[in-house]
């Protein structure tokens, strides 16, 4: 039995992979996409309505991730559901293993995402999606004339403070040291505005609410005060990480682990494709990750043409 090689193994099942997925069988390439979870949409899943992909508005998370799952089988994608171990990724056929198996391939895409670094309170869990978010420009609509509170003090938590400041009633800033460590230019907005507080050298003992957010319980380090903060919403913002442990000592990444490569996917590895959150870009949304996934796939027919 001719042992067989893929053109294209896909890793992780979010938009960016099931893009990747729908464009390969259009291209007609023989592919495999490998995902670790039992639902594919990666993120989105958890998302209990995406207002921001065009054409859907309203969505639902779950339903936005099926309709792409289901678009992609459709296409007659093939999938495997496997956690893989490791990637050899030195000559034209590329080795994935999984705990069960070894797969030969001419090119692979990383798609494996990102997560949302959280706090680990009680609370945050249970009512993520509910009133706890970690994107702010995903879900800041939704809170318009109510109280929200940011968790965090880089760039990022002072981006979403500024942008839910413009819709939202009043918006605390809770941060564990004394001073932000964002950029001065963002600092000096963010604490120019009125219905902004900030509430220094603090941190989330807990996340309150039933169905929903109700409240933000918090202690200061420095008194040792606790308090209740009533809020309609939490947007924590203390870090990403990129899923990107596989590629890891393999291919050029950033300070921050992301796996280097513009837009068209291109990584430091001769065959090697990146797309969606886990490579270095500006935004890291649906709908970008989605165009990864296209782009990666017309790099990747590139690459095969070059090989001859």
């Amino acid at each position: 039995m001719t042992e067989q090689i893929y053109d294209v193994i896909v890793i992780g099942s979010g938009p960016a992979g099931l893009a990747a997925a729908i464009y390969a069988k259009r291209a007609k390439l023989e592919s495999l996409v490998i995902e670790a979870n039992y639902v594919s949409g990666g993120q989105v899943i958890t998302t209990y309505e995406v207002d921001n992909y065009p054409g859907l508005p309203g969505i639902s998370g779950m339903d936005l991730g099926n309709t792409l799952r289901e678009h992609a089988e459709k296409m007659g994608a093939v999938f495997a559901r496997e956690r893989v171990k490791e990637l050899e990724l030195d000559g034209d056929v590329k080795i994935v293993r999984t705990r069960k198996k070894e797969y030969h391939t001419k090119t692979v895409i990383l798609a494996t995402g990102a997560q949302h670094r959280m706090l680990g309170v009680p609370g945050e869990k249970e009512l993520s999606g509910m009133g706890v978010s970690y994107c702010a420009t995903c879900d800041g609509a939704f809170f318009k004339g109510k109280t929200v509170a940011v968790v965090g003090g880089g760039d990022v938590a002072v981006e979403d403070a500024i942008f839910l400041a413009r819709t939202c009633e009043k918006v605390y800033v809770i941060h564990r040291r004394d001073s932000l460590r964002a950029a001065a230019v963002l600092s000096e907005r963010l604490l120019a505005l009125p219905n902004v507080e900030m509430v220094w050298d603090t941190v989330v003992d807990s996340i309150e609410g039933e169905n929903s957010v109700e409240a933000v319980r918090i202690t200061n380090i420095k008194t040792g005060e606790s308090r209740e903060l009533d809020v309609q919403g939490v947007f924590i913002a203390v870090g990403i990480t990129p899923n990107s442990g596989l590629a890891e000592g393999k291919v050029s990444m950033d300070e921050s682990g992301y796996l280097i490569a513009g837009e068209d996917g291109v990584t430091s590895v001769p065959g090697l494709f990146v797309a969606g959150d886990v490579r270095t870009k500006q935004l890291r949304q649906i709908i970008t990750a989605a165009s990864d996934g296209a782009n990666c796939i017309t790099s990747v027919e590139r690459y095969l043409v070059s090989l001859g």
